[in-house]
């Protein structure tokens, strides 16, 4: 699929002439909450498919895509670049350069996966974040043996994590045109801590599916980095389904990518063969879903702006001093 243009009376809110009709006409946009910001291509949206777990569930989201004719600009993974073997990881990339789309692996250990039992409380204690120094050295190590098999975008959850791979990225240890993606599960709820999660030295960054439109716009405010939205948010991340919202989405949020999830469906991190009918059923399935979000732009004359396939980098982005605390010498 190719984005079409805009209709010529500009994009739509849905049902407009018939509830003008009755009385029930809706506001006028406001121009004042329309992003300011694109890609560096011009685009205002991208395209992701979470959740893809290795080579088969891989195959089985393009050749879905290639049947329903949905673009697909990323491809992300949740279990992390430890549960995949070096075959995979070259596997993966290589399909994914074949079709112009960005693979991004999520880095190594996390908290809900450690032996501490606070993530197992009532209040979530640390969450995914890396625990203790060998968690941290494994999400590095993630990151260096995933960067060397050719993998260019990396999901992190730690905001240390995040900021050693900057540093990291900075002297040149990973390539300059490595991105980092900060995970939906960590995401920022306010203007504030989205600039901070930026100067970090996140490339894109997941923000929770229950955020209001109105926070979208307050965070364009104060920064440019691309946004990470679930348009369907899986069930642990409250199961939401925002397809009505996806026009508004783009105007406010963008640059944004459109995630497609899916709720309802059970979790398969870490995935391993055991969950293999789910994983390849839901993967169809969050293709599907992208359809759905595609065809409805499409009928209210909104789907225009989207980046061309091939497009993966922020642009320039604000960032902390790198060297701020290297030890002195």
């Amino acid at each position: 699929m190719t984005a079409a243009s805009p209709a010529s009376s500009g994009p739509r809110r849905p049902a407009d002439a018939a509830l003008a009709s009755l009385g029930h006409a809706a506001p006028a946009p406001d121009p004042a909450d329309t992003s300011a910001h694109t890609f560096p291509d011009g685009g205002t949206w991208r395209t992701e498919i979470p959740s893809v777990e290795g080579p088969e569930a891989l195959a089985t989201v393009f050749k879905e895509a290639g049947r329903l004719d949905v673009p697909i600009h990323r491809i992300s993974q949740g279990s992390g670049v430890w549960m995949l073997t070096d075959a995979e990881i070259t596997e993966m990339v290589e399909s994914c350069a074949e079709r112009n789309a960005e693979l991004c692996l999520f880095t190594g250990p996390r908290g809900t996966w450690d032996i501490g039992a606070a993530t197992r409380s009532d209040s979530g204690g640390g969450g995914l974040r890396a625990r203790g120094h060998d968690a941290v050295a494994g999400c590095v190590e993630d990151a260096l043996r995933a960067v060397s098999l050719g993998v260019k975008c990396l999901l992190v959850a730690d905001e240390g994590v995040l900021w050693l791979l900057n540093r990291l990225r900075a002297s040149g240890e990973l390539p300059a045109d490595t991105t980092f993606k900060l995970s939906a599960l960590v995401g920022p709820v306010n203007p504030a801590s989205f600039a901070v999660y930026e100067q970090l030295g996140a490339d894109s960054i997941n923000i929770p599916s229950d955020l209001t439109l109105e926070h979208l716009t307050e965070i364009r405010r104060v920064s440019r980095a691309p946004m990470d939205f679930y348009v369907e948010a899986p069930d642990d991340l409250g199961g939401y389904v925002r397809l009505y919202d996806a026009a508004e989405l783009i105007r406010r949020g963008a640059p944004i990518y459109l995630k497609f999830g899916l709720s309802k469906s059970p979790g398969i991190y870490p995935y391993g063969a055991q969950l293999r009918d789910v994983a390849l059923g839901s993967a169809r399935e969050r293709v599907r879903r992208g359809r759905l979000v595609l065809d409805l732009l499409t009928r209210l004359g909104a789907d225009g702006g989207m980046s061309p396939l091939g497009s993966r980098l922020p642009g320039p982005l604000r960032r902390f001093t790198a060297d701020a605390d290297l030890p002195s010498s």
